[in-house]
C-alpha cells in the first residue's frame, strides 16, 4: 500500500471513529433537534435563488416566502420552547402575506388584487399577533387597575366630592 493510500485510508478510518463517537455523545441528536427548521429554510432560500437568478417562474417566491417565514417561526418554537407557538401562531398567516408580498411586488405582470390581498392577510397577521402577545399582559393589567378602582371606591365611600 502506498504512503498515500495509508493517509487517505487513515483519515478515513479516523473520521469514521470520530462520527461514531460524537454520535454516542448525542452530538447530532441535538444539531437534529435544533436545526430540523433549516430544511424549510434551505429550500425557501435556494426558490428565491433559483428566481432571482432568472432560471425560474416569479411564482416560486410564494412558496420561498413562506418556506422562510416557517422556518423562523420553527427556530424560535425551538430555542423559545413549543409553549411560545401559542402567541406566534398568527405568524404562520405571515408567511403566507409575505410570499404573496413578494410575488404581487416583483411580478412583471401587476396581478390585480394580489398585493391588497398579502396586505390584509399581512394586517390580520400582525393585529392577531399583537393581540396574542398582549392579551396575556392585558389581564394581569385590567385585574390590578379593578382592584385600585375597587379600593378607590370602598375608601371613598362616605365622601363628598368636595372633601377629596
Amino acid at each position: 500500500m502506498s504512503d498515500n493510500n495509508k493517509l487517505t485510508t487513515g483519515i478515513l478510518i479516523l473520521s469514521a471513529g470520530i462520527v461514531i463517537l460524537l454520535g454516542k455523545l448525542g452530538v447530532f441528536s441535538f444539531l437534529g433537534k435544533a436545526l430540523w427548521p433549516l430544511l424549510l429554510l434551505i429550500p425557501g432560500i435556494l426558490l428565491h435563488m433559483w428566481y432571482f437568478w432568472r432560471k425560474g417562474p416569479v411564482e416560486l417566491l410564494v412558496p420561498g416566502g413562506i418556506l422562510v417565514v416557517y422556518s423562523i417561526i420553527f427556530f424560535i418554537g425551538n430555542f423559545g420552547g413549543w409553549q411560545t407557538l401559542k402567541f406566534t401562531w398568527p405568524a404562520f398567516l405571515l408567511g403566507i402575506a409575505v410570499g404573496l408580498f413578494e410575488y404581487g411586488y416583483i411580478s412583471p405582470q401587476r396581478q390585480q388584487g394580489v398585493l391588497a390581498a398579502a396586505l390584509i392577510v399581512g394586517i390580520l397577521s400582525v393585529v392577531l399577533l399583537g393581540w396574542t402577545l398582549f392579551t396575556w399582559s392585558i389581564v394581569y393589567l385590567l385585574a390590578i387597575i379593578l382592584i385600585i378602582a375597587g379600593i378607590v371606591l370602598i375608601l371613598m365611600r362616605g365622601k363628598t366630592r368636595r372633601g377629596w
